[in-house]
């Protein structure tokens, strides 16, 4: 068996990770590579480490544009096999990949309009949103921990990861015939969750492992809040924001953090703990996602599973929530009067709507910006965590003066402590460990960890190189 790091390693974007075995070509995840306009415009169309019309098989971890978000440009350059996934997965795919074909062709629309003033040739789009729903038709779906033969002597098994809706923990059985017919059990973490999420199961631990490839995202580092800590975190930020009078505004990613939300303030309305207010939720793709979550109850936790079929009670609407996809209702928000919540994409607040409502929000000292995820350096979500008194939205400089708030409970990604006690919980020699999907102090501060108690090999993946085992 061969494995070669085509993504993600060094980084935590563009998850791929190519497996060689009996003949057969199987990529894990294909992701698009997140970084400086023109360097991820020549990762992601040029796939440098292997030729996609090679490519016999590809098993998708979750749908997270990071582990996804290149399967329409994979196929569109030749690639025509089964892509493996999990339902909830393949459904979250059909809208996110759509999604992500139309901020490509709006991207290359304004790059080329810069590239005419240079007198250089236009680009094209990575893909198309044609190309988006041409790759769903390769989908081959099956539920969690249900075996299924995927090539010649590999066998494939989802295990539930608890990081999004459907993602799941890639198990390989292989019978290696270039090993003697050795038999090895291969497991790609994918991303992992917390655990005690407020909608998902816990991540189940493997057995009889003998060879990881691991996220290592928050290596080194703890997050500030248990997960089971979001009811009253939340409360006592809103509770305050809303007795100014004011707006809150709630920049959240569309998919899996806007449903936690909305499942949060459920709860908080219901159990009396918070004053009913009018609730929006203006994302497109985020009424799309609500709508699938509701699809999916074999990926919810006891709790929430409960809930459903309750006398058929929702878990994600309540009295006073609105959901709001056209452009037109968007921009009425602007003049609602009175105490409200608008939660809106993207999470931080580089594109998407939310930019709308800041521009809009930001300089009344009534209203409050509450942040319920992690925003990269550089983004404009950040710039307001970081307390800048002023923000450049739309090439305007805006004045910040209403109140910038945040929550860490919400993390869908396993901390430190979380990935050692995801790693020890796992049983089998694991006599080869490689860590994937981290920066690079991330990866090696988990490395360490691991070298000191654990016998096997620990490695952080190079990108572009290959392994043998």
């Amino acid at each position: 068996m061969k494995l070669t790091f085509c993504g993600a390693a060094g980084t935590t974007t563009g998850s791929q990770h190519l497996l060689e075995v009996n003949g057969t070509k199987i990529l894990l995840d294909c992701g698009l590579y997140q970084g400086r306009r023109e360097e991820s415009y020549q990762v992601n169309c040029c796939f440098p480490h292997f030729n996609p019309a090679e490519i016999d098989v590809v098993v998708l971890s979750h749908a997270h544009i990071d582990h996804s978000g290149n399967l329409p440009n994979l196929v569109r350059k030749g690639f025509t096999g089964n892509i493996f996934a999990t339902s909830a997965t393949r459904d979250l795919c059909a809208i996110m990949l759509a999604d992500s074909a139309h901020i490509q062709e709006q991207d290359v629309e304004f790059l080329n309009k810069h590239r005419a003033r240079e007198g250089k040739p236009p680009v094209e789009p990575l893909y198309k949103k044609e190309d988006a729903e041409k790759c769903l038709r390769q989908f081959v779906t099956t539920g969690y921990e249900r075996p299924m033969m995927i090539a010649d002597g590999v066998k494939l098994s989802f295990i539930d990861a608890g990081h999004i809706l459907g993602s799941a923990q890639v198990l390989l059985e292989v019978t290696d015939q270039d090993d003697g017919g050795k038999r090895k059990r291969f497991l790609f973490s994918g991303d992992i969750g917390r655990g005690q999420n407020d909608l998902l199961r816990d991540p189940v631990a493997a057995k009889d492992i003998d060879f990881v490839l691991m996220e290592s995202t928050y290596g080194g580092r703890e997050h500030d809040l248990p997960p089971t800590g979001s009811d009253e975190a939340v409360a006592e930020v809103l509770e305050q924001a809303l007795k100014r009078g004011g707006k809150v505004m709630i920049p959240a990613f569309a998919v899996e953090r806007t449903q936690q939300v909305l499942y949060v303030l459920n709860r908080l309305f219901h159990s009396g703990r918070l004053r009913p207010v009018p609730v929006f939720v203006d994302s497109p793709l985020a009424v799309g996602a609500t709508e699938i979550f509701r699809l999916h109850p074999e990926c919810f936790n006891d709790e929430v599973y409960s809930f459903l079929f309750d006398d058929d009670k929702d878990p994600f609407l309540f009295e006073g929530l609105r959901l709001v996809r056209a452009v037109t209702e968007s921009k009425k928000l602007n003049q609602v009067k009175g105490p409200c919540i608008i939660i809106s994409a993207s999470g931080m607040c580089e594109a998407g709507r939310i930019r709308h409502h800041l521009k809009n929000g930001l300089g009344n000292s009534n209203n409050t910006v509450f942040f319920v995820g992690y925003c990269a350096d550089n983004t404009l979500g950040r710039f307001l965590l970081d307390g800048r008194e002023e923000v450049n939205i739309f090439g305007e400089r805006h004045t910040v003066k209403a109140a910038i708030e945040s929550v860490d409970s919400f993390s869908g990604h396993a901390d430190h402590s979380e990935l050692m006690d995801w790693f020890h919980a796992m049983s089998g020699p694991r006599s080869k460990v490689w860590l994937v999907h981290g920066e690079e102090g991330r990866s090696m501060a988990l490395c360490d960890a691991l070298r000191n108690e654990h016998d096997g090999e620990v490695e952080v993946a190079e990108l572009g190189r290959t392994v043998e085992f």
